[in-house]
C-alpha cells in the first residue's frame, strides 16, 4: 500500500467526517436554521443570489434546511465508506460552494475560513479518489457505486 493512497483516503475521511458532523446537527431537527436562512439575504453581496435567498431560499426555509440535511448525511456517509467517491465529492463541493456563498457571510470573518476550506477538500477529492481503504474497490459492489 503506498502513501498516495493513504493520503487520498484520509482526505476522503476528512471530508465525510465535516459532512457528518454539520448533518448530525440537523438529525433532532432544523428550526435552530431559520434564523440563519432567513438573515442570509441580507448579508449576502452576491448579485442574484441575494434575490434568490431572499425570494425562494429564505421563504422556504424548511424545505431548504431538510434537503441540505439529506444531502449532508448522504454525501458523509458516501465518503466515510467510499462508495461513489467521486459522486459524493461533487455533491460535497456543491453544498460547500452554497455555504460559501451564503452562511458564511452570516459568520465572523475569522471563521469563514472553515466554509472556504470544505471547498477545497471536496475538490481534492474529486480528483485525486478514493484511496484504500475503500468499499468501491471490492468485487461485490455494483457499479455505479464505484466513481
Amino acid at each position: 500500500m503506498r502513501a498516495s493512497e493513504l493520503w487520498r483516503a484520509l482526505f476522503r475521511f476528512s471530508a465525510g467526517f465535516y459532512w457528518l458532523y454539520f448533518a448530525s446537527q440537523k438529525w433532532a431537527g432544523v428550526d435552530w436554521m431559520r434564523p440563519l436562512i432567513q438573515q442570509a439575504p441580507g448579508v449576502n453581496p452576491i448579485p442574484g443570489l441575494h434575490e434568490i435567498l431572499a425570494d425562494v431560499v429564505a421563504p422556504n426555509w424548511h424545505l431548504f434546511a431538510l434537503l441540505q440535511g439529506v444531502a449532508e448525511t448522504v454525501v458523509a456517509v458516501l465518503l466515510i465508506l467510499g462508495l461513489a467517491t467521486r459522486q459524493a465529492a461533487i455533491v460535497g463541493f456543491l453544498l460547500a460552494l452554497n455555504l460559501a456563498l451564503t452562511v458564511a457571510f452570516l459568520a465572523e470573518p475569522g471563521f469563514r475560513w472553515m466554509y472556504y476550506l470544505a471547498v477545497l477538500v471536496n475538490a481534492e477529492v474529486i480528483f485525486s479518489g478514493a484511496g484504500i481503504p475503500a468499499l468501491e474497490r471490492a468485487g461485490f459492489v455494483p457499479s455505479w457505486l464505484r466513481s
